[in-house]
This record gives structure tokens, sequence and C-alpha cells, in this order.
């Protein structure tokens, strides 16, 4: 059966009716949802999130023609499990910002030029997406990121240095920003 639905997959992809893959992969925090169109990787889902309902978003937003494709997500899937491992430090994956328009694409671009190990404040981020006082609109613009952890979220802080939030709560972002060096192993 699962090599039928990934010949149809392919199938579907060849023949240009495959507007978006998707597939599941584990992390270290759960499973993550992905979804990629031709263009590039459109949804990172994090485990807080349910599937269908992401699902029927990205239906409703982008187009009804979503296919689990496992194998169109291959590098994907890779290049996040080399993250997770401490092993990759940028990704390097063509991203479809469709999900976002207007401020709040000009902030999640501005962190995806966050480098790994590094942190930026809300004010910083939105300084770089071009109104230093739209503050509580980039904190928005992280909140709605559709593209978590490959857009780096996680390394934007309040001022002071506090976390801020995270959709995928903040012990993943404490665990995430550990990962990358930030901040020290709370656990020990």
């Amino acid at each position: 059966m699962k090599a039928e639905l990934q010949r149809l997959a392919k199938r579907a992809a060849d023949d240009g009716l495959l507007d978006i893959a998707y597939t599941t992969t584990d992390s270290p925090f759960g499973p993550l949802l992905l979804a990629q169109t031709p263009r590039g990787l459109v949804r990172v889902s994090l485990p807080a999130y349910d599937p269908d309902e992401t699902l029927e978003e990205l239906a409703a937003r982008i187009s009804p023609r979503v296919l689990e494709a496992p194998a169109e997500l291959d590098e994907v899937r890779r290049q996040l499990d080399l993250y997770f491992e401490g092993k990759l430090t940028k990704f390097h994956l063509p991203l479809d910002w469709r999900l976002s328009d207007g401020f709040r694409v000009k902030v999640q671009r501005a962190i995806a030029r966050i480098p790994y190990g590094q942190t930026r404040s809300y004010m910083q981020v939105a300084a770089s997406a071009g109104n230093e006082r739209a503050v509580r609109a980039a904190g928005t613009a992280c909140g709605s990121n559709p593209i978590p952890i490959v857009v780096p979220c996680h390394r934007v802080l309040r001022s002071g240095g506090g976390l801020g939030g995270y959709g995928g709560g903040l012990p993943m972002k404490r665990a995430l920003l550990e990962l990358e060096g930030v901040l020290r192993d709370s656990r020990g």
C-alpha cells in the first residue's frame, strides 16, 4: 500500500498535479508536519499544532491538491535531522513565503537572516524589516511564522533578554537556543 501511495505521489508530481506535498518527521520535540510546494518549503507545523488543521489551512489558502509525498521532502527532513544533531548551522532550502504578506513577510525574511547561535530583539527585527517602532507587529509576525525552526523565530527575544513567546512552547524555544549555544543547558 505504501509503495502504491509513493507511486501515485510521484506520478502526480511528474504530471504537475501536486501543488503541496507533505509528510511528518520526528524531532526531539515530537512530530513535525512539513509541507512543500514547487516553490519551496511552505510550512513546518510544530507538535503543538493539529496536523489536520494545518492541512486544511494549506488546502484553503494555497490549493486543495495536497498529497502525502514523503520522498518530495527528503532533503528537508535530512537538513532538520542534521540541525537537531548539532551538525547543521544554516538551512539551504528554497522557501515559499506565500502564507505571509506585507510587514509580516518582511519580518520573517529578517528573521531568516539571523545567524545560528545569535539572537535579536523584537525591536531589532522590526528595524531590519523597515519599521523600528513596529515591535508588536514584529512579535505578531514571529507568532504567525509558518516555517519555524528553518525561519528561526526562536532566535528573537525580548529587549531585556527574556525569551518572549514561542508557538512550540517556551521549553522548546529554550531547548533550541541551548542547542545553538545561546543559552546554557538548564538541566545541568
